[in-house]
């Protein structure tokens, strides 16, 4: 089941007549409290898409809640952002929230389509195990060798675990493992993440397993 987050009723229409022309069942909510309920609901949908510009808040807010969340199936959950706004800085924005796609309208339904099928192909496939690490609550050995880690570099290695190979962005870390602490920003996840890269590296040396991509985060590569 895909769910579709978007105010405007025309464009709603149009999406969910092309994705149930092609076999997918679509549930549609015109509020961010609406899709909010609806994601704590089961069954989980499959992919979200959702619009920006929302009447109660902004959908990227939504897109960033979920990178955070500790449900797996949320933190994971497949999401293709609609939006007016097309500039390549919004599209950059986008992603690094944790959007998997970013599409500007107005758009081809049967584009969208395509994306759809394209993302959940990625999202069904069996992801690579992060070979090596294994975790036991708060106890993770990496090639059989214990980690000693701080209780956040703990919390960035788990969130990174649990998506291996997504791209998280420093903002949807520091919601994850941080919270609402005021004090904490961008410059103290690069600071977290560059102590725990050293410690992977002290336990299985030649290996570095976390992938820095310039200008969006992390990811955790096998």
């Amino acid at each position: 089941m895909i769910l579709l987050l978007e105010d405007d009723p025309a464009i709603a229409d149009t999406v969910a007549f092309a994705l149930r022309r092609e076999g997918f069942a679509v549930e549609h909510r015109a509020w961010l409290a609406e899709a909010r309920e609806r994601l704590r609901a089961a069954p989980v949908p499959e992919l979200l898409i959702l619009d920006v510009g929302l009447p109660d808040g902004h959908g990227l807010d939504l897109c960033r809640e979920l990178r955070g969340d500790p449900q797996p199936q949320l933190a994971r959950l497949p999401v293709i952002v609609l939006s007016a706004r097309s500039e390549e800085l919004d599209r950059v924005l986008g992603l690094e929230l944790g959007a998997d796609d970013y599409l500007a309208k107005p758009f081809s339904p049967r584009e969208l389509v395509a994306r759809v099928r394209a993302l959940l192909r990625r999202a069904q496939a069996v992801p690579p195990a992060a070979p090596g690490f294994v975790v036991n609550g708060a106890r993770v050995h990496l090639d059989g060798q214990p980690l000693s880690l701080t209780k956040l570099e703990l919390g960035l290695l788990l969130q990174l675990l649990q998506a291996p190979q997504r791209i998280h962005s420093r903002d949807s870390l520091l919601d994850a493992v941080w919270g609402t602490s005021a004090d904490s920003g961008d410059r103290t996840v690069d600071t977290h993440i560059k102590t725990l890269r050293a410690k992977l590296r002290e336990a299985a040396p030649g290996r570095d397993p976390i992938k820095t991509h310039r200008g969006l985060g992390y990811s955790l590569e096998p």
